[in-house]
């Protein structure tokens, strides 16, 4: 039986800029798989090394140390790019093409035919949102359009992964909803996506896993449920009977003194009657309950704080 070769495969990598005194480390260390028909997120802040890592994914920039295999290739040979759709965080296109010229140039580097190209093009305009636009001039397009045309030169070639840099860049919220459709399409026909974004609803309605980087290093990288059950948090406050301690088992969650009561903290939804029902057969005096979800971008926040504060 054929063992399944990770699409994107990141092991110790290194990118540094400059020269001497002034060599800047923009990855340190990041490690990293996409498996095949993953939708992955990568998130972070501005710098921290997000669009770095993807040029390097792509052959354009060339690490300082560790390794980066595309479908079991090196990265940047022709091997590893040929099932690569690919869109940068900024795309420029030559303002005196037509849509239609633009596409026909990137999927005949792709090999396409000219028969292929004529039947593709218009239904991947209209699926993109750009209907009625193969002759329209790039100089007349608004960033929007040009990034939805973008989106439209990754899939011409219908490859078996894509790579965004900034997925959503100058999209308004119709033109998000539209992109999500269709990578939503994507998905389920079992493309793997590896994209990048500042939407991070964008990244909980779409990714099965999340890798979050910060300053150059890996924060966290988990599925998106394990990620998100420690968002929902419910809240017990209480006071126990006579004055005597919580009962042990309470102690396996976020349990802290709050004045003369206790204040409980549980993150487990099958969790929380549990420790109701065992406050409650204690004697404990239940005083307030009280439940929150924290969004993916809080928690992302509290991660990048915590990852900052002084040790």
């Amino acid at each position: 039986m054929s063992v399944s070769v990770p699409v994107l495969e990141v092991e110790g990598l290194v990118v540094e800029y400059g020269k001497g005194a002034r060599r800047v480390r923009a990855v340190d260390g990041v490690s990293f798989r996409v498996e095949p028909g993953e939708c992955v997120g990568f998130i972070g802040a501005n710098g921290a090394g997000k669009s770095t890592t993807m040029k390097v994914l792509m052959g354009f920039l060339f690490p300082a140390a560790g390794t980066v295999r595309v479908f079991g290739h090196k990265a940047g040979t022709v091997e590893s790019r040929q099932r690569i759709g690919y869109l940068p965080e900024v795309a420029l296109y030559y303002p005196f093409m037509k849509a239609r010229e633009l596409l026909e140039l990137y999927g005949g580097l792709s090999g396409l035919s000219r028969a292929q190209l004529r039947e593709r093009i218009p239904g991947l305009l209209a699926r993109v949102g750009l209907g009625g636009k193969e002759n329209v001039l790039l100089r007349e397009f608004s960033k929007g359009m040009q990034q939805r045309l973008g989106i439209a030169q990754a899939l011409i070639a219908e490859p078996d992964a894509l790579i965004f840099d900034e997925l959503s860049s100058g999209l308004d919220p119709l033109g998000r909803y539209d992109l999500r459709q269709v990578l939503l399409d994507l998905k389920q026909k079992g493309t793997t996506i590896f994209f990048s974004s500042h939407e991070l609803t964008e990244v909980e309605s779409l990714c099965d896993r999340i890798v979050m980087i910060h300053k150059g290093r890996v924060l966290k990288q988990a599925s998106v449920g394990e990620l998100m059950k420690p968002l929902n948090q419910f809240e017990v406050l209480f006071a126990t009977a006579n004055g005597h301690e919580p009962p042990e088992e309470m102690r396996a969650h976020d349990l802290r003194r709050d004045g003369d009561l206790w204040r409980l903290l549980v993150n487990d939804v099958q969790e929380y009657p549990r420790m109701l029902t065992t406050l409650t057969a204690s004697g404990a005096d239940i005083r307030r309950t009280a439940s929150r979800t924290l969004s993916l971008e809080d928690y992302f926040i509290e991660l990048v704080r915590d990852a900052e504060a002084p040790r």
